[in-house]
């Protein structure tokens, strides 16, 4: 089957079709980077890399756009409160977003633009706006005008009655409708500004996404993605401004898509409730891939609830994975013989056959549970081949390896392993070290023995004799 994704703009599954062939212009919301990003926001960030690996698997050229808020009241009340400036502040925790974000396998996007680094776009943006009579300002300030846009509430599902019905005018703003919204604010004191034709100010935040997006994907894009709680106002904003501003008539975005809430032990996450995790807390208490299993264990737009016996259950299938994995590698530095009776055309034809079904998984609505299940699947194929059979024949490593290295490249929860076929200097002297254990042991030497044993242990290294030799592998850490 073809790609087929759940677009929330018409509420339905859709085949996908791009609007230039073999070619995906793709905007996923970024992090505000006023402190790490919390479990919540590692959530989207995971599911949608995996969309964009498949669609790349897939052999269409995928243009990521992801942003960084860079401006906006979280940063400059962080700035104030730590003496920093907004730019130091940004560029402290950009840093620390990549950090995070690297050891939980998302891939960095093709373009990360930042806010601050593209006012005249959004100014720019902003003067389309008005011009096309969408938009007014006062005192100062720049307000989109939702009266004059009848599709606003089309992204979320709500008339404007009834989101007029829960929105209020905050002291301080001079707009003629609750749900206008800002497009540049007026300056402040103490608050970093830049000229407009408006005076000095700073943008909102729903243009900066828009300008940014614009520039870099054009005024029609393929998909946009983001955490469900950006629906409304963020989205809905988002699609109402651009649309205004280009005035063609197409539509901003043609696939919207959005991820299901995190909960934590069933409940929201909040720091009043003290629930609240930091995608850095986690992984330095559970192994990073682990934190992205979890978050692909389920489908993206379902609800996914985070317990602790979930990241042991995650943690655990990673390690199943990766002794899968090395328990490959170890029987065919050992255990490779092309005379085996083993019925490679047979285990090729299963391998055909699940992979075909991991791509149905994958092309129906990017199902991340299901391929994960179909995963094992063949962790299970290749683990019983390995338990029945003494000896494989190379094509059977072959095939087998490429296959996990494959879903490992959409999936990204597998890593890599230290007992691969590359032999670098530290896995020669481990594997001198096992060797002479082996020779001791022989020697009834359990002291040296026993003396190797823990001094692998104390470097990570965990050892497993087996029929066919000593294995090892480093700790899951």
């Amino acid at each position: 089957m073809s790609l087929v994704l759940f677009n929330d703009l018409s509420g339905k599954k859709e085949p996908f079709k791009p609007i230039k062939e073999g070619q995906v212009r793709f905007y996923s919301c970024g992090p505000t980077v006023y402190d790490y990003f919390h479990v919540g926001n590692a959530r989207p960030f995971i599911v949608f890399d995996v969309l964009r690996r498949w669609l790349e698997h897939e052999g269409y050229k995928v243009t990521f756009v992801q942003n960084f808020t860079d401006i906006d009241d979280k940063m400059i009340h962080r700035a104030h409160k730590e003496n920093i400036t907004v730019k130091e502040l940004a560029e402290k925790f950009i840093a620390e977003y990549n950090k995070d974000a690297d050891a939980l396998g998302i891939k960095r996007p093709d373009v990360a633009p930042r806010a601050t680094e593209h006012i005249p776009e959004i100014i720019n943006t902003i003067e389309k706006i008005i011009s096309n009579g969408h938009a007014y300002i006062s005192e100062g300030d720049v307000y989109f005008d939702i009266q004059s846009w009848p599709k606003y509430g089309s992204l979320c599902k709500q008339n404007l009655e009834d989101l007029e019905a829960g929105a209020r005018i905050s002291p301080g703003e001079k707009k003629k409708d609750p749900l206008d919204f800002a497009l540049w604010k007026a300056e402040k004191p103490g608050e970093p500004s830049w000229d407009s034709p408006w005076g000095k100010g700073r943008p909102g935040w729903h243009i900066e996404c828009s300008a940014m997006s614009s520039k870099y994907l054009g005024d029609n894009i393929d998909i946009h993605s983001g955490g469900v709680d950006l629906m409304f106002p963020h989205h809905e904003n988002e699609a109402a401004q651009s649309e205004a501003a280009s005035n063609s008539g197409k539509p901003f975005v043609n696939y919207w898509l959005h991820n299901g809430f995190l909960l934590i032990d069933s409940e929201k996450m909040s720091k009043s409730l003290g629930n609240f995790l930091t995608a850095r807390a986690a992984i330095e208490k559970y192994p990073p891939l682990a934190l992205r299993f979890f978050m692909l264990s389920a489908h993206y737009r379902s609800p996914i609830n985070f317990t602790t016996e979930g990241l042991e259950q995650a943690a655990a299938g990673v390690a199943r994975l990766r002794n899968c994995k090395s328990d490959l590698d170890f029987a065919s530095r050992k255990r490779k013989n092309n005379d085996s009776d083993f019925d490679i055309n047979k285990f090729n034809d299963e391998l055909k056959e699940l992979d075909e079904k991991f791509s149905e998984a994958m092309n129906d609505d990017f199902n991340t549970a299901a391929a994960i299940g179909i995963l094992f699947d063949v962790v299970y194929l290749i683990n019983t081949s390995l338990k029945e059979h003494e000896f494989l024949p190379e094509e059977f490593f072959i095939a087998s390896k490429n296959t996990l290295d494959e879903y490992d490249k959409i999936l990204g929860i597998i890593g890599s392993d230290d007992a691969e076929t590359e032999h670098d200097d530290e896995t020669e002297e481990i594997e001198n070290l096992i060797a002479e254990r082996t020779q001791a042991r022989k020697e009834k030497n359990f002291a040296r023995s026993d003396e190797i044993r823990n001094m692998l242990k104390a470097r990570g290294i965990i050892l497993e004799d087996t029929p066919q030799g000593t294995k090892w592998k480093r700790e899951l850490i």
